[in-house]
């Protein structure tokens, strides 16, 4: 849980899911953390377990996580120089992560398979498919 807390960007598609399941067998599952949330501040926000988790822990600001996730791409988008390709690319992971807490090579390839997954997807970023997870990842949970 500090993890979640401390250094989101960190987290792994593994420890998310352990996170959740360890949440839901004690009775804290996303949906009943959403709607304690709405009960308490009369909001109707969609955030993600680990924003729920975050702004228990250290007060962090609710945020939705869709919003959370346009943020991080519009930085990303502002700190390169992106030809119209790589944009769209990079938008059609946005779409994909609105879904999803963690992005990693698993996630690329699951959601970019028919496109030749990570692999392809490096190549069309010039190699820096890496660089663009880390910076997504930690542009996310950024205050």
């Amino acid at each position: 849980m500090s993890v979640v807390a401390t250094k989101p960007n960190n987290l792994t598609r593994e420890d998310l899911k352990q996170i959740k399941l360890l949440l839901d067998q004690n009775g804290y599952s996303e949906a009943k953390l959403q709607s304690a949330w709405r009960a308490k501040t009369n909001q109707d926000i969609t955030a993600s377990i680990v924003g729920h988790i975050r702004r228990a822990a250290i007060g962090e600001t609710l945020i939705p996580f869709e919003q959370r996730v346009s943020q991080a791409m519009m930085k990303i988008q502002s700190n390169h120089s992106w030809t119209p390709v790589q944009k769209r690319y990079l938008d059609r992971i946005a779409k994909q992560l609105k879904y999803e807490a963690v992005i990693d090579r698993t996630f690329i390839n699951q959601r970019f398979a028919s496109d030749g997954g990570d692999t392809k997807l490096d190549k069309i970023l010039n190699n820096q498919l890496d660089t663009v997870i880390a910076e997504i990842n930690e542009n996310m949970w950024t205050a």
